[in-house]
């Protein structure tokens, strides 16, 4: 993509830029998705947010601090299964 300049913008009280079309189709984000904004030096980079397993389909929201929670409980017993 060739170099653009962008105007910062108020949006609420917040500031923000909007983004030329091709970025993002180049991301492969829409309206609503999450990415990551990372400051490297003085440059600006920005991320398509990785999916997590709560997002996807049919996973209820809590699955993973389940999940979590368990794997602490039986640490021990899964530990030795590992070691079989």
């Amino acid at each position: 993509m060739a170099f653009t300049e962008r105007r910062i913008v108020q949006v609420g009280n917040s500031l923000g830029l909007t983004l030329p079309i091709e970025v993002p189709e180049e991301l492969n984000i829409k309206k609503g998705d999450k990415v990551q904004v990372e400051l490297v030096g003085n440059q600006l980079v920005i991320k398509k947010a990785p999916e997590t397993i709560a997002q996807l389909d049919g996973i209820p929201p809590d699955f993973c601090t389940i999940l979590k929670e368990e794997m602490e409980t039986h640490h021990e017993a899964l530990k030795g299964l590992v070691d079989r």
